[in-house]
């Protein structure tokens, strides 16, 4: 499916914007993890300048007695990313707590970021409630949403894939960015600095940029604003820096230090556990991605079914069933009529109805095991991978701390 997109995919002569999403190391993936997200990670690298990292210091928030797996956990998770199909060369891949700059920006975000914004934010209740047996009253627990929001800002992402539950934190991350541009995004010689980066366009493009910046701030005109952004995009001149200031001149609010993410929201299939329950491997009830085919049978097998199906000569209402979920996102349509003509009428039984779904998790996992296997018998190779990336993204990182230092007056 193709994602629903914020704006139009960048093509060959645009700069491609930048994608930021990361994940808790919880050790080897699931199908939910590789239907929720990483199937959608896996198709963005080839349109947009995608950073994903492991989230080791947010695991930390709610598992912080859990030392002990911590190395394994990530290692296996980012085994599963390259054997879904992220490639390294596409992607930047890396390892958060290896890049202390975003803690300090952590820190620095802190000092202006208001305590209710914290409080408000959906999620925190919620943990709260469904991890009881967890002593979750740390500033970690309640600052993680500010930590999330430094993830995403020092990369200066445009945007963030989310599903529409976790909404909420780019929101916020867009707030925090507001705020701080506010406060420190206005250079004392803001205009001679932006002058001096117009002097990198063609002397045509230059004056074309200043009429469209009047056109909008005189007559508030879109269009203009428009125009004077393609300008800025069409410029092979330009860093990220350049656009920025060249951003906030446009618009007359002064550089923006901070980047204001989009939220991209793409069509996610969610997949449910054996039980119909969220599939989650503390829950006992999830598939691994690189799961032995004859233990994935096994699994399919055992699976509860419609409870209203006792004998094979009942009817049955697939609606009912966890199966039918799975069949939702694995089988065709001509495969999901005969499932529920089969299944209304007592014409199949449920370990037919369930055949198909085992045949279609086994060869979709035919290629994951494939890529991993040279992983799994050289692990330094995943280690150099991650190496890499975070060189990538600490190159990135080292722009963006610069800039916030020097806004708040920490050069000195």
């Amino acid at each position: 499916m193709k994602p629903k997109m914020h704006s139009v995919a960048p093509n060959a002569t645009q700069v491609r914007q930048r994608v930021l999403s990361g994940m808790r190391p919880t050790g080897a993936l699931h199908l939910g993890h590789y239907h929720g997200a990483l199937k959608n990670w896996v198709r963005l690298q080839s349109e947009y300048d995608c950073f994903y990292f492991v989230a080791d210091w947010h695991a930390l928030t709610t598992h912080y007695e859990d030392r002990e797996v911590v190395e394994k956990n990530v290692y296996d998770m980012v085994i599963d990313w390259l054997a879904a199909g992220l490639d390294p060369e596409l992607a930047t891949i890396f390892i958060q707590s290896r890049l202390p700059e975003h803690a300090e920006l952590f820190t620095l975000l802190s000092m202006g970021t208001p305590l209710g914004w914290l409080e408000r934010v959906p999620t925190y209740k919620d943990q709260i409630e469904k991890l009881k047996d967890r002593d979750l009253a740390t500033y970690g627990f309640l600052g993680y949403p500010l930590l999330q929001a430094a993830d995403i800002l020092i990369y200066r992402a445009g945007f963030v894939p989310v599903g529409e539950d976790q909404s909420s934190h780019v929101e916020l991350t867009r707030e925090v960015a507001r705020r701080f541009n506010h406060l420190y995004g206005r250079e004392s010689n803001f205009d001679v600095l932006a002058q001096a980066v117009l002097k990198k366009m063609s002397k045509s493009d230059a004056k074309a940029f200043e009429v469209a910046r009047k056109s909008f701030q005189q007559d508030g005109l879109e269009t203009a604003l428009g125009q004077a952004r393609a300008l800025i995009a069409g410029c092979e001149a330009f860093g990220a820096a350049d656009r920025e200031r060249l951003e906030g001149y446009l618009r007359g609010t002064g550089k923006a230090i901070l980047h204001e993410p989009q939220a991209l929201h793409t069509e996610v299939r969610k997949l449910p556990g054996l039980d119909g329950a969220k599939m989650s491997k503390s829950y006992g009830n999830a598939i691994a991605m690189r799961e032995e085919p004859a233990e994935v049978e096994r699994k399919i097998k055992r699976m509860p079914t419609d409870p209203q199906r006792v004998r094979r000569t009942d009817a049955g209402d697939p609606t009912r069933c966890p199966v039918w979920q799975f069949h939702q996102v694995y089988s065709k349509a001509d495969t999901q009529a005969w499932v529920m003509q089969g299944c209304t009428t007592a014409g199949i039984g449920c370990l037919e109805c369930k055949q198909p779904v085992i045949d279609a998790i086994k060869k979709e996992q035919e290629p994951w095991r494939e890529r991993a296997e040279p992983y799994l018998s050289n692990p330094k190779q995943v280690h150099w991978i991650v190496e890499v990336g975070t060189e990538r993204a600490r190159t990135v990182a080292r722009e963006t701390m610069r800039d916030v230092r020097a806004a708040m007056g920490l050069t000195y």
